[in-house]
């Protein structure tokens, strides 16, 4: 390259570079002025912040106070002390048949009072009463061959295997017998203790198999009490404690003393069942009435 070429060169570079120069120092005043323009400052961002908090704490205190989980409500006492009561039977089953059969009678008198003893159902029993007659002569049977046998022992026509055979059949046939009797005695229910019929299950003349329910029976006795009380009153509640029983049916209250105590309590209701004993109970007091069993304060 010739040195004029170079110089020419040169000079072009360093007018553009002075050129470059004085923008660059144009625009930095116009950016500095346009930030100071556009940033707040300190003191103009203070009222937004106290007033965004201001806002905040007008929303709280509009809203109220914050809602707790309610607990879990605790068992309930009266002021009286009352809780409510059940009347139980002292005994009460489910008649249940002990045969495969029909029915020739059933006592479905609702409410009827049984005494211990008499039938509650009679079944027809012809063909086990048939049975047991064929068990009675085959028992006969038996014996006759026994006895033959022990006589043609003795005159040396039979063995020993021979009479012990007909000992052993002489045992079945006894056996038998045996259980033919208890077949026929199936064939009437009796009533296990003095009661009453409180539901019927069947019907005369139906057929029923062994082990369906029949009736329900209750026992005709003074019914008990039983309650489920709070669980904080074992601090003081022992057997034999006394209350007072109001029955809602009868309208009247009842004497009553406190005669079991459940050995464990219910975690979910923080109760405990308790059963008691009516001191001068009424004929008019059946099972499944109910009340208010009222306990001293204390």
């Amino acid at each position: 390259m010739s040195g004029s070429n170079v110089r020419s060169a040169a000079v072009t570079i360093g007018v553009a570079a002075a050129a470059l120069f004085a923008l660059a120092s144009w625009l930095k005043p116009e950016a500095a002025t346009h930030s100071a323009a556009t940033k707040p400052t300190i003191a103009e961002k203070a009222p937004v912040a106290s007033a965004s908090a201001a806002s905040t704490d007008t929303a709280v205190a509009a809203a109220g106070p914050a809602i707790e989980p309610a607990a879990a409500p605790a068992p309930t006492e009266s002021a009286d002390g009352g809780v409510r009561a059940l009347l139980v039977p002292r005994r009460e089953t489910t008649v249940a048949a002990g045969m495969f059969g029909r029915i020739d009678m059933i006592a479905n008198a609702l409410g009827s009072v049984v005494r211990a003893g008499e039938p509650l159902v009679r079944f027809d029993c012809r063909e086990a009463q048939a049975r047991l007659d064929i068990a009675s002569a085959e028992l006969t049977a038996a014996k006759e061959s026994h006895e033959a046998k022990i006589r043609l022992q003795g005159l040396q026509s039979a063995g020993e295997v021979e009479v012990n055979l007909a000992a052993a059949a002489r045992e079945k046939a006894k056996a038998a017998l045996a259980l033919a009797t208890v077949q026929v005695q199936s064939c009437t229910v009796l009533a296990p203790f003095p009661g009453r019929v409180a539901k019927v299950h069947a019907k005369p003349f139906q057929t029923v198999n062994a082990g369906q329910p029949l009736l329900d029976f209750v026992s005709a006795e003074a019914p008990r009490v039983k309650a489920n009380v709070p669980s904080g009153w074992l601090r003081w509640l022992r057997n034999g404690a006394p209350f007072d029983v109001r029955v809602d049916e009868t309208a009247h209250t009842y004497k009553a003393r406190v005669s079991a105590i459940n050995a464990r309590v219910d975690a979910v209701s923080q109760t405990i069942e308790i059963e008691a004993e009516l001191v001068n109970p009424g004929p008019a007091l059946l099972a499944g009435m109910s009340g208010l069993a009222m306990f001293p304060a204390r």
